[in-house]
């Protein structure tokens, strides 16, 4: 909890600082990268996380992964090597994702369903959004084939449950009722 607060801060500070320097979208960019870089790669999440790997050696890492990111974000690296707080790193990307699509209006709907959504779904799932929400909306869609057919969509704290395996639950209920 207390190192999601300060993700959470290091991520404010870090947007203020690329917005003065007007390269929010452009840190924006890197922090998705580096996001998507260390979900996808246990090994570099495990060395960064590993308290006897000097911070030194961190950061070097770091900068030559990520040497064609922007200055601000090579800031960041140092300010992490300063404080010894390399753990942060991806929640920081994360949460620095989340401020800069707040501060610019876009809303994330998830969807999820039994098949991967193609282009012609996709496009029909905006275009309903679109009617009751007037922010800009990213599609983030999730496999899951428990729910059977039809889709789960969470926007904000919003859900609409329009899967195969809900209505038989909710059938299943009324039947032993």
């Amino acid at each position: 909890m207390a190192s999601t607060r300060a993700a959470i801060r290091y991520a404010k500070a870090i947007l203020e600082i690329a917005q003065a320097k007007g390269a929010a979208d452009a840190v924006n960019a890197d922090m998705l990268v580096v996001e998507k870089t260390l979900s996808n790669n246990a090994e570099l999440r495990t060395f960064i996380a590993n308290p006897t790997t000097k911070v030194e050696v961190k950061e070097s890492v770091l900068l030559e992964l990520f040497a064609n990111t922007h200055a601000v974000t090579k800031s960041l690296f140092h300010l992490l090597f300063e404080n010894k707080r390399f753990e942060l790193l991806h929640t920081i990307a994360v949460r620095y994702n989340e401020l800069h699509a707040i501060l610019n209006g876009v809303e994330t709907a998830k969807v999820t369903t039994a098949i991967p959504m193609d282009a012609a779904l996709e496009a029909k799932v905006l275009q309903k959004i679109a009617t009751f929400s007037d922010k800009k909306i990213t599609i983030e869609n999730t496999v899951d084939p428990d729910i059977i057919g039809g889709f789960i969509l969470r926007i904000g704290d919003k859900q609409y449950n329009a899967s195969i395996a809900n209505r038989l639950q909710v059938l299943k209920r009324e039947l032993s009722n």
